[in-house]
């Protein structure tokens, strides 16, 4: 009975989700109880230049709608069409495309069949299959997201792009730890029971670069805090995660669950459980009303807006990109007051002003430690050969995500002390 209503749950949490995406992108749902207007909103596109009507963007998806990050992407992309008047014989997403030949073919087709003057694709292991069609297609621009080799590949119409999204997952850290405070106040938990879950889907640069920065931002605030890591070697697979998050509150004792991983799996276990929950690519409210606190995610319109506009105006795209706060390019959602704790608005908003003002920078090395040294030096892979090459490390800091120094691509990839993996061969 206990497997049937959890399968329940989590068929309405799909649909709640899919339901809050097509209406607003993952931002806060309007008009509901507790929920705080988002922290930093999804501003919308102004345009800079007239779209002449045979224009066309395709876009290349690894999962559907149902995957909370595509449907970040899609969204994105949809509010970028409606505020530059595209239609919809512009825009040409096409979804479930593996990171495998198929995504070769599908972007040949869109550049070929389609039409399309822009292609871009969503997914990490999508890059060699875009690198190998930019090159057999000159005349098309080819936008690559979480790419790490376009620097250095020398193909001009192929491009990287990402955001500073640590800076956003430090924000939503800090609403985790001020809840770990309220629930050591309370006598729910001991300082030392702080523990909180993390489902990851791989060992890659770009989850532990976005599970230490959230880390980091709840221990700023709660410095008892520790976070135990399991992984599911997939990016979207709704039953493995929800089976991580559940093994990491009911056998590892977390007692708050964050995740870097696609589906409502993690969000669903927590709902079940009552445990709090921090999300990521858009707000879940909707999946968890009695155990989401908030959200982070990197909103991609702006980037869409730039591509198309650029390749408009006859310029050239920059070989590597990444967004930041100022460009509204890291989103925080709105604040379940009904969950979080009080004051989480005031803290967030403190730290996004030091952000902003360049006083705070989230992987201050003062701030952590490993094997319990201060890292003074660290060559990370930064030109996407796996071989640390480039010391990163500067003025006390590592300088993550720095795309003019660097690349855009995370590329922090160390597992700092507080932070313990539970499993790293997927099981």
């Amino acid at each position: 009975m206990k497997k049937i209503l959890a399968f329940l749950l989590a068929a309405m949490m799909v649909l709640a989700f899919a339901a809050c995406g097509e209406d607003n992108g993952g931002t806060t749902p309007p008009d509901v109880k507790g929920m705080s207007a988002d922290v930093l909103p999804r501003s919308a596109m102004t345009p800079t230049v007239e779209i002449p009507a045979d224009f066309k963007i395709g876009m290349i998806c690894l999962h559907d709608e149902n995957s909370t990050y595509d449907n970040n992407f899609i969204q994105a992309l949809r509010q970028v069409q409606k505020d530059l008047g595209l239609s919809d014989d512009q825009v040409v997403i096409v979804t479930n495309i593996g990171e495998d030949s198929s995504c070769y073919d599908a972007a040949v087709d869109l550049a070929k069949n389609k039409g399309c003057k822009v292609i871009f694709a969503d997914s990490f292991g999508h890059e060699s299959f875009m690198k190998q069609a930019a090159q057999e297609y000159p005349e098309v621009q080819f936008c690559h997201a979480t790419g790490t080799s376009a620097k250095i590949a020398n193909i001009e119409n192929f491009h990287n792009a990402f955001a500073s999204i640590y800076e956003g997952r430090y924000l939503a850290g800090i609403a985790a730890g001020l809840k770990l405070n309220e629930m050591i106040a309370a006598g729910e938990i001991t300082a030392e029971q702080a523990v909180i879950g993390y489902v990851g889907a791989f060992t890659y640069a770009e989850v532990i670069s976005g599970m230490t920065s959230f880390y980091l931002g709840a221990r700023s605030v709660c410095p008892s805090a520790t976070m135990k890591v399991r992984y599911t070697g997939s990016w979207y697979d709704q039953a493995k995660e929800q089976e991580a998050a559940t093994a990491l509150i009911e056998k590892d004792k977390c007692v708050l669950i964050s995740q870097h991983a696609d589906s409502l799996g993690a969000p669903t276990a927590c709902e079940l459980a009552g445990v709090p929950n921090v999300s990521y690519n858009g707000s879940t409210y909707s999946a968890g009303e009695t155990t989401f606190i908030v959200s982070s995610a990197i909103n991609w319109a702006p980037y869409f807006q730039y591509i198309i506009e650029t390749v408009v105006k006859g310029e050239a795209i920059a070989p590597d990109w990444c967004g930041t706060i100022a460009t509204n390019s890291v989103v925080l959602s709105g604040v379940n007051q009904d969950v979080a704790a009080e004051g989480t608005i005031e803290k967030i908003n403190e730290a996004i002003k030091a952000l902003e003002a360049g006083t705070l920078y989230v992987f201050d090395t003062a701030s952590f430690t490993v094997e319990g040294k201060t890292l003074t030096e660290y060559l990370a892979d930064v030109d996407g050969d796996y071989t640390g090459e480039t010391n990163v490390i500067h003025d006390g800091y590592f300088d993550e995500s720095n795309a003019v120094d660097f690349r855009s691509a995370p590329y922090f990839d160390i597992i700092i002390d507080g932070v313990t993996n539970l499993n790293t061969n997927f099981g």
